[in-house]
């Protein structure tokens, strides 16, 4: 793999000053392509229950409600506990083919395939009791009803979900990014066909909505596993199964579960703000305007979130190698892409907040309510792209314990408090609610810089060195 090189803090030569320029160029290609497909892949493998719910509304309003408590209630209980968890891999796996210790790529991913299944088995359990659980918070009846055997159908699409985030990380680390993209859009492909015949064309209705999810998850987890099996350009990587991957399974939690937390913490806040908005007066509307608000900045989240997994890899990769100067310079490229991200899709928010509720409502009141929630929304995506890029440079050095305290404060000891004033005491309704998750972004945003900024590079790539040498796993953050 081809390395870049930085000299060290000196007066510049014309030559030299020529290299740094061409190293940082050459830096931002890298990153743009390994961003770019990264983001292809969010946005392929999120539209599955998308299209899920979207064919469940042609059922009618009960349907599409169920459907849509279903698939929050398992991004919740299921599908984030089991990205954060996968991502331990993101430190892991791109530290070691930095380091060219092709073999142990493979090794982690089965290691992390084997927690991830373990952990599926309670999680289905809870997804089966779904009903039971919906009507102890106090939902409606037959909302529960439908939602539970919503979820019931979907417990297969619990353990592919677990194993397609290690596929997808284990290729990742390699910078082998464009076989994530081809077969995350036949699945998703195949997922339309598959959700027409399903819930429109058989006797199934919302449930077909949710088997077809089942279905198309492990579709994608075989696609890549051919492709991980077969391709040459994994032939290093995987060497097939080892009982290498038995040991150090609980060194192996130790930073999994803070990798889980890292992301748990953050995902359910911005669910949080939703289930507030209904003790807010006038509920539906601010239910309404809300979730509208949630799909909308999910959605534009997918393009930080693919920066963050580039970041992940090129400073895992350069740390692995010995590379601390290289890494240093990839941090700087990444957070410049997340600053004018952040400004482009910000004014794109801004330019069509007036007309966007019309893509969910033809209610006047959504509409203008909408608008004027707009402008925090681009404020509040400003910030959250570069906390996901500061959130990658902390998975690629290992530093998902410092990333998880530094969550648990923003959010719950700053943003959910402060947005609890703001939108019940001070009575600014679902504005404040999302003010407060401006607040912890803001803070999230400072912390992870001064942590950043402060970061003795050449000493983090000896801990890497070590860490994927040594498998030293009392070394991480």
């Amino acid at each position: 793999m081809e390395r870049w090189s930085e000299e060290s803090a000196r007066p510049l030569t014309g030559g030299e000053e020529r290299k740094k320029k061409w190293t940082a160029r050459e830096e931002v290609k890298r990153q743009v392509w390994l961003s770019g497909p990264l983001i292809g892949v969010s946005l392929l493998q999120y539209s599955l229950q998308l299209i899920s719910v979207m064919f469940v509304g042609h059922l009618g309003s009960l349907p599409l409600s169920a459907a849509s408590v279903a698939t929050s209630f398992a991004s919740v209980t299921g599908f984030s506990l089991l990205m954060g968890t996968a991502s331990a891999l993101d430190t892991l796996c791109g530290q070691s083919y930095g380091a060219k210790l092709y073999n142990m790529l493979g090794v982690q991913m089965q290691r992390a395939m084997l927690v991830l299944v373990i952990l599926s088995v309670p999680l289905s359990i809870i997804w089966a009791k779904t009903e039971h659980l919906l009507l102890l918070f106090g939902q409606d009846e037959s909302i529960s009803k439908y939602a539970g055997s919503y979820a019931l159908f979907m417990v297969p699409s619990l353990y592919a979900y677990g194993l397609l985030q290690c596929l997808n990380r284990f290729l990742q680390a390699q910078n082998n990014v464009f076989p994530l993209v081809l077969f995350s859009g036949i699945t998703a492909l195949q997922h339309l066909a598959l959700c027409w015949f399903l819930v429109l064309k058989s006797d199934m209705g919302h449930k077909g909505a949710a088997l077809a999810n089942s279905v198309s998850y492990w579709v994608n987890v075989v696609l890549l596993s051919c492709y991980v099996k077969f391709s040459p350009s994994c032939s290093e990587t995987w060497t097939g199964f080892s009982v290498e991957a038995l040991r150090d399974v609980l060194p192996f939690v130790k930073l999994a579960v803070p990798s889980a937390l890292m992301v748990c913490l953050e995902m359910w806040s911005f669910e949080l703000l939703v289930l507030l908005s209904g003790l807010l007066p006038n509920p539906v509307l601010e239910t309404s305007v809300l979730s509208i608000c949630l799909n909308t900045v999910a959605t534009v989240w997918m393009i930080p979130f693919g920066l963050s997994g580039a970041a992940s890899t090129r400073i895992s990769n350069e740390l692995g190698a010995g590379n601390p100067e290289v890494a240093k310079l990839a941090v700087g490229v990444v957070v410049i892409i997340a600053l004018f991200d952040g400004i482009l899709i910000g004014s794109v928010l801004l330019l069509i907040r007036n007309i966007w509720g019309y893509a969910y409502s033809s209610d006047e009141q959504v509409v203008r309510y909408v608008a004027t929630m707009m402008p925090i929304l681009a404020l509040s995506n400003f910030l959250d792209s570069l906390q996901c890029v500061l959130s990658g440079v902390a998975r690629g050095c290992g530093w998902q314990k410092i990333g998880a305290f530094v969550n648990l404060g923003s959010y719950y000891l700053v943003g959910i408090p402060t947005g609890l004033l703001l939108g019940f005491f001070f009575q600014i309704g679902g504005r404040g609610l999302w003010l407060g998750i401006i607040c912890a972004l803001f803070v999230q945003v400072f912390c992870l810089s001064l942590i950043t900024v402060r970061t003795n590079w050449d000493e983090e790539a000896k801990k890497a060195t070590n860490r994927v040498v040594g498998e030293d796993f009392s070394i991480l953050a």
